[in-house]
């Protein structure tokens, strides 16, 4: 039933695959195809060619036809490496063009999908699939096109040759050849399951080298450059294990038509010698002939032999690839969905639940509101659900039950291009593009002119420190702000999130980098900047939120408290609890205020 099931997804594949390749480069692949058919035919006149050249060598009557002879090989081999010439160009163009489409496809696939496909799928998965599944689908065509065209037109001509110099001959070898093709689909089971732990031990190589580039800091702290080594090691050793074995079972074609190979001809030797195998013995041109279409019928019918070991080798990084494109998105845009319209910002949660896992909801039968062009901040203990309420209102994920809304539109039916443009955001894990410090503020607003995102830079009190870099805004900034300092880098953030000026500003501890100056320069800021705006804030500081309008306190999943500070420290209760956690005697001082 595996085999089966296996069976039917490799064809549903490979002729999806030639159907879309064909659709997009079928003319490339028709030219490559008319230069196989001539050097098919021209390999096949070449061996035919010989009876005349041996015969013009040996026959005294012959001579005066040498020069014509040799004009018709010059132009045989001629034609063949032109047409060689052009198979080769139009291959290689239509497959580079097949894994470019391929690669495009993946990307813009993985654009789609949500940001929970991304918390569960491992980013050295991705790249397997991206990068070597587009390769193995340029690979795979190649083999499929070369393999029925070139290979099985050739191996046809010189048989036609053969046949019509040596019937009785000929029949050594059409009985001898097929069964090197029996003893290849034992092995064909075993190249399938070879390829896909070889899939494996490469995504862990490239695990391995993501996590030493992402947390050389923590290597080097705790002495894990050992450790790391014996991981790489071992997913190097395995890769180069199977890659053997992926070359031991390819090599076991090519020995066996060798010795398949050697007792054809040793037995059409002999049975010619024997003078069985026609009423007449063969002139030596046509002996010749024969011969030299057999030797030259040896490479054609090796690489058909092990075509199969090469389809299913490919096969499984291809598999790999569809999978990626074909998974369904759990977050999708409706068909008909509006466009939400620029309003007040206000947002409505209606007894929403949701969990990562269906079993654990983080969120429960929520309801709140947001109210338009005020702050709101959110806190409470770790894992209360804050952050969550985050993803919700930019739709990283769909609630189980119940509704969002902005400005009184479901936010289920409206584009997703529309709902994040409404939105700015400055988590606490600041991401920079590896470019330039101008390219990244402006990311947020391509449209934004230079003296816009100065005037942004400025507001969130960077500016200086940017003047003061060998390039000033043109300064590239390395992987994800690898040449900056965590506060330099959140002050860009926050710049960029000033310059996209949107009606809904979400900050997840956005000063949490910054020392205590620099946090009372960008709360300035901020002020300014959330004006009018509707504005979220998580923070674990308290002293980052006491002048929010509203401060809601979340504990597991739920808002048990709600209301102004001096509201929720009358009440005692857990806003008062955490109050006095951090602020201690002070929080006496503050309540008497």
């Amino acid at each position: 039933m595996i085999v089966r099931s296996w069976d039917r997804w490799r064809s549903s594949y490979i002729g999806r695959l030639v159907s879309e390749s064909m659709r997009s480069q079928g003319w490339r692949y028709g030219v490559a195809a008319l230069a196989m058919i001539v050097v098919a035919v021209s390999s096949a006149g070449t061996a035919w060619m010989m009876e005349k050249i041996v015969d013009a060598m040996t026959t005294p009557e012959m001579r005066n036809q040498v020069y014509l002879i040799a004009a018709a090989v010059v132009g045989l081999f001629s034609a063949k490496a032109v047409a060689s010439y052009v198979q080769a160009l139009f291959l290689a163009r239509a497959g580079n063009r097949i894994v470019a489409s391929q690669q495009e496809k993946l990307y813009r696939q993985l654009l789609r999908r949500g940001v929970s496909f991304f918390r569960t799928t491992e980013s050295s998965d991705l790249l397997m699939r991206v990068t070597h599944g587009a390769q193995a689908a340029r690979e795979l065509i190649d083999v499929l096109v070369t393999g029925f065209v070139r290979d099985t037109l050739t191996l046809i001509g010189l048989v036609v040759v053969m046949i019509y110099q040596q019937p009785v001959l000929s029949m050594l070898f059409v009985l001898i050849g097929p069964l090197a093709l029996l003893g290849v689909r034992y092995l064909l089971t075993s190249v399938r399951n070879i390829m896909r732990a070889e899939m494996a031990s490469l995504a862990e190589i490239i695990r391995v080298l993501q996590e030493t580039s992402g947390g050389i800091k923590i290597i080097k702290i705790f002495a894990l450059e050992d450790r790391m080594t014996e991981r790489m090691d071992s997913a190097i050793g395995q890769v180069e294990t199977r890659a053997n074995d992926i070359a031991k079972l390819q090599s076991i074609a090519s020995p066996l038509m060798e010795l398949l190979a050697g007792l054809a001809i040793a037995s059409i030797l002999v049975v010619s010698t024997m003078g069985i195998a026609n009423s007449e013995p063969p002139t030596a041109g046509q002996l010749m002939s024969f011969i030299t279409a057999l030797l030259m019928a040896y490479e054609p019918a090796k690489r058909l032999s092990r075509m199969r070991v090469g389809i299913e080798t490919c096969m499984v990084t291809v598999t790999m690839m569809f999978e990626l494109l074909d998974q369904e998105e759990a977050i999708q845009e409706r068909a008909d969905a509006v466009k939400l319209n620029s309003g007040k910002g206000s947002i409505r949660f209606k007894n929403v639940t949701f969990g990562y896992h269906s079993d654990f909801p983080v969120i429960r039968d929520m309801n709140l509101v947001f109210e338009p062009g005020k702050t709101t901040a959110l806190v409470g203990q770790s894992g209360g659900g804050k952050s969550t309420i985050f993803g919700l209102i930019m739709r990283f994920y769909d609630p189980d039950t119940g509704e969002i809304e902005i400005d009184g539109h479901d936010i289920k039916d409206v584009s997703f291009a529309s709902l994040r443009r409404k939105i700015s955001y400055v988590g606490q894990d600041t991401f920079l593009f590896s470019t330039t410090i101008m390219e990244n503020l402006r990311c947020s607003a391509p449209e934004a002119s230079d003296a816009e995102v100065v005037a942004a830079a400025r507001a969130a009190h960077a500016h200086d420190f940017i003047c003061e870099l060998p390039e000033g805004y043109e300064t590239q900034v390395g992987e994800n702000g690898a040449f900056l300092s965590g506060g330099q880098k959140q002050r860009i953030a926050i710049a960029r999130a000033i310059l996209r000026k949107s009606e809904i500003l979400l900050l997840d501890e956005a000063t949490s980098a910054l020392d205590a100056e620099s946090e009372a320069l960008v709360k300035t800021s901020l002020q300014t900047l959330t004006k009018e705006v509707t504005t979220i804030v998580i923070a674990h500081r308290l002293s980052t939120v006491l002048e929010a309008d509203t401060i809601m306190v979340v504990q597991e999943g739920e808002v048990i408290e709600q209301g102004c500070l001096d509201e929720l420290l009358e009440k005692k209760g857990g806003f008062r609890r955490l109050f006095d956690q951090q602020f201690k005697a002070r929080s006496s001082d503050a309540v008497e205020a």
